[in-house]
């Protein structure tokens, strides 16, 4: 490995190092309430976690790749099975049974390891030479595969993670060569099926039957904040709020009146909506300089995916590029009013154990293909 560190890609490794050290400051100031307990609070555990992410960047870009390709089943299956496991046994939150329960209040969300195995097998079977993929059944299979997780997922319910499945087969699809027309006319039937979604939520939302009422309630206020501005409105327009009032340069670190006197809710500051922390705080300034440390991050993914000297390590960064510029798109969307809330995370900003692992392992595998794209 120490023959190799001339050639890892210090751009990406510089600015997730910079975004780790900014989630772990700003989760400190969305917590600081709790301040007086900074042992408990959530900035010291997300400290933890972006170490174990380290450790599993560090393993990940070790890892040869390519063992995904005998080993991508198997992970797939393992993962489906948890998420269907999780339906039984998982603990509830804000109505979805989407974590396990590992005691110590530490939680584990098998649907953030769906979206992982979900672009092994993919990359592996669509970068594999035996599979034609100009063929009809190749494109209807990649779907199936993607519509196992992406229906367990959607029972739990958890529409945010699901719909982040959605871009990622499309985008594989691509890479892997399948002609642009079929995708085009999914892209325009998927675009007609939200309209015709919205329009039914809109004047008959009583006779929907796919959505639970929250799930409802969240669209019907994108649609209309002033629907319930105190009860399903109440974060978004916080949140609108607080990305608005921060200015160009904010109002300074741990100064962000809506979060200090807790009109953005503490339970969801810290993690859905830091970035609304992050743009009071920091104002417009802050907010545009994440933008350009997350657009570095993709795009050093399709660097490493033009690079890549096979299929299916090409597919394989090109997805990972993808999974993080769908979270970003959506979390930040959701944060300033464009996009109903959906409770995507923003990565290595966001609180979480499960989804910060994830996300430093994936782009550990990005490493990997890159150390790798000579040999």
């Amino acid at each position: 490995m120490i023959e190799r560190l001339p050639r890892l890609d210090w751009l990406m490794i510089a600015a997730v190092a910079v975004l780790l050290t900014l989630s772990c400051l700003f989760i400190y100031s969305a917590d600081c309430r709790n301040a007086d307990q900074l042992f408990k609070s959530m900035a010291w555990k997300q400290s933890l976690w972006a170490l174990i992410g380290i450790g599993c960047y560090v393993a990940a870009a070790a890892f040869d790749y390519r063992k995904l390709n005998s080993l991508h089943w198997w992970i797939y299956l393992v993962c489906s099975l948890l998420l269907v496991l999780v339906l039984v046994e998982g603990v509830e939150k804000n109505g979805s049974r989407s974590w396990f329960s590992l005691g110590g209040g530490i939680t584990l969300q098998p649907s953030e390891f769906g979206k992982l195995a979900v672009i092994f097998t993919l990359s592996a079977w669509l970068g594999d030479p035996a599979t034609d993929v100009e063929r009809l059944k190749t494109f209807i299979l990649a779907f199936v595969l993607t519509g196992i997780p992406f229906l367990l997922v959607m029972v739990q319910p958890d529409f945010g993670s699901a719909m982040v499945l959605l871009p990622l087969v499309l985008v594989l699809l691509f890479c892997a060569g399948v002609p642009l027309r079929p995708l085009l006319i999914l892209v325009g039937i998927g675009l007609l099926m939200v309209i015709l979604l919205v329009i039914w939520l809109r004047f008959f939302p009583d006779s929907f039957p796919f959505f639970k009422e929250y799930q409802k309630n969240r669209i019907l206020v994108f649609l209309n904040v002033n629907e319930d501005p105190l009860g399903a409105g109440w974060n978004k327009l916080q949140s609108q709020i607080a990305v608005g009032s921060g200015g160009l340069f904010g109002k300074g670190y741990m100064k962000g009146t809506q979060n200090i006197l807790g009109f953005l809710p503490k339970t969801v500051a810290p993690s859905d909506f830091i970035f609304s922390v992050v743009a009071e705080e920091s104002g417009f300034a802050g907010g545009s300089l994440r933008l350009v440390l997350y657009t570095m991050v993709v795009v050093r993914c399709m660097n490493t995916a033009a690079l890549a000297q096979d299929l299916p390590g090409r597919l394989l960064a090109a997805g990972i590029g993808a999974l993080i510029f769908s979270h970003v798109f959506i979390n930040i969307a959701m944060t300033i009013g464009i996009m109903p809330i959906t409770g995507v995370p923003l990565p290595l900003m966001s609180y979480g154990g499960t989804f910060m692992v994830c996300t430093m392992t994936a782009l550990g595998l990005v490493q990997s293909v890159y150390l790798r794209h000579r040999i």
